[in-house]
């Protein structure tokens, strides 16, 4: 009894030095490196037009005046302003669209290298408009650096949820997540008057976006590529089990090979589908209704509308001018809190949870929030409980809709279907993000206080659908999350079709590719 006892405590124990094995140097290393130069960019490209906005647009006018012999009309001016900070999104798009073509040659890991051409190029055209006296270059410089975001916020998801075993694959893929929040802050902390936020230096809060796409490009080399991206697509099975060696930290890989084996068998007739394909694709469909919804949330609901206009928010909150960068700082302090913990606790609570449970708390705080707006001049402490209230609504997004849904769009997706997802989501993504920059002004001044009320709808809109049709991912692989969308979908998903197909060949004695007997040849070896 005491032997039958002991053996369920020693496999616990086992299972435990299991997930701690999960988590390697180079898997770290990996993850850090990674996100630094690609979504730590992003989120810092979101808040670093904050700070030095009035001397941008001084420098608009002096540049018009300078070439024109008049200063600028205030329409024209709000145009180009919003066409500075819109134009990442635009910048996001074409990256997103790009990704597939430049991904399919270069893999994950030399399209995030790749890349770095980008943020070094933008960098060094931003830095550099104020001395050439070119606004151009500004627009320009925030154009491209748009497109790396574009690419980054792809390649880094995916590179992340191929490198990492399911265990942990959550919290991994909260270091995306993680680093826009760090970026956020960063960008706001280097814009204060003290730092960089000077009239003199605004244009170096640009040319700091060298240094992370530098780190990034000399650290990144040295880490293997996506050892899924090596076995089906390059079929290169040595590199493949090396990389798996690395990323893991250990030698036994036999466990995860099994699992990526048996899907590359199932799906080794399959070439990597379009984004038309996957759209026609009816065992895919509701896990692309749900990458939408979830990413249109994601822009929608509001948070990207206080990062660009922290600002004039906190002015109509009533909050002197000099003490707005300071209080704006504290946001950013906030929402790289609430990722860390939420990358923490994400595969203990799951992806269901954080999910639904960060978009309700939105639609509370946004609806108290606009009370607070409506009702600022009642009392001297109203206005700090509606800095309280979007505290409150950047914490409960960086819980879980700040860094799920990318999580979600490599979950969702067999490896064939990954690129084209992603495509998808990239593109509903930059496209709402474009939307919020370049209408939230007009919004704002058309229904005042009451704007807030419209993210509030979207985002209890996002979490009632999602509570009737997201399934929890946590802990499943890829062909269980699929199998978990198959009676909605009303269709198998594909891997048993091509299951069977694989039966049907093997029937027939029809031959099979060499890349497939090799998978065949090491599950026999190794697995079975």
């Amino acid at each position: 009894m005491k032997l039958s006892e002991k053996d369920p405590a020693d496999n616990k124990e086992s299972d435990l030095v299991k997930k701690k094995l999960g988590w390697s140097c180079s898997l770290i290393v990996a993850s850090l490196v990674g996100a630094l130069g690609s979504s730590f960019l992003y989120g810092y490209n979101l808040s670093v037009v904050n700070a030095p906005t009035p001397y941008i647009k001084a420098f608009y006018n002096e540049t018009w005046e300078r070439r024109h012999g008049h200063p600028i009309d205030a329409d024209t001016l709000t145009l180009l302003w919003s066409v500075t900070v819109s134009i990442f999104a635009i910048g996001g798009l074409v990256g997103t669209l790009l990704m597939k073509l430049i991904g399919k040659f270069l893999g994950r890991k030399y399209t995030l290298l790749v890349n770095n051409g980008f943020a070094i190029s933008a960098a060094l055209l931003m830095a550099c408009s104020l001395p050439a006296g070119a606004l151009e270059m500004l627009i320009v410089g925030r154009f491209i650096m748009g497109v790396d975001g574009g690419i980054a916020l792809s390649a880094l998801p995916m590179y992340l949820s191929e490198i990492s075993p399911k265990e942990i694959r959550g919290s991994l893929g909260q270091v995306t997540a993680i680093f826009i929040c760090i970026g956020v802050f960063t960008g706001q902390l280097l814009g204060l008057p003290e730092l960089l936020g000077k009239e003199s230096s605004w244009p170096y809060l640009f040319g700091v976006i060298a240094i992370p796409a530098l780190v990034q490009l000399v650290s990144l080399p040295f880490l293997p590529e996506s050892p899924r991206y090596l076995l089906f697509e390059k079929h290169d099975q040595a590199g493949a089990e090396k990389a798996f060696r690395t990323f893991l930290g250990k030698e036994d890989v036999s466990r995860e090979l099994e699992e990526v084996l048996t899907e590359g068998r199932v799906q080794r007739h399959i070439q990597l589908v379009s984004v038309l394909q996957l759209l026609r694709t009816p065992s895919a469909r509701w896990q692309l209704i749900t990458v939408v919804v979830t990413m249109g949330c994601y822009q929608l609901c509001g948070l990207n509308a206080i990062w660009f206009y922290t600002n004039s928010i906190f002015g109509k909150a009533g909050i002197p001018p000099e003490k707005i960068p300071y209080i704006t700082l504290s946001t950013g302090g906030i929402e790289t809190a609430a990722a860390i913990v939420s990358g923490l606790v994400i595969e203990r609570l799951g992806r269901r949870p954080l999910l639904i449970g960060g978009f309700g708390l939105m639609t509370l705080f946004f609806g108290i929030l606009t009370v607070t707006l409506t009702l600022q001049d009642h009392a001297p402490w109203v206005p700090y409980l509606s800095i309280v209230c979007i505290l409150a609504i950047i914490a409960s997004f960086c819980s879980g809709p700040g860094g799920i849904p990318f999580i979600l769009t490599g979950e969702f997706f067999q490896q064939s279907q990954r690129p084209a997802a992603f495509i998808v989501a990239g593109t509903v993504n930059w496209l709402s993000n474009f939307m919020v920059g370049l209408l939230f002004p007009f919004i704002q001044k058309s229904l005042d206080t009451y704007c807030f009320l419209v993210f509030a709808a979207i985002c209890f809109a996002g979490a009632v659908y999602l509570y009737f049709v997201l399934p929890e991912t946590k802990n499943r692989t890829y062909a269980e999350i699929s199998q978990a969308f198959a009676k909605r979908n009303k269709a198998h998903p594909s891997e048993e079709k091509m299951d069977s197909a694989v039966t049907d060949d093997k029937t027939n004695g029809r031959p099979e590719t060499d890349s497939s007997s090799t998978l065949d040849n090491y599950v026999k070896n190794r697995i079975v």
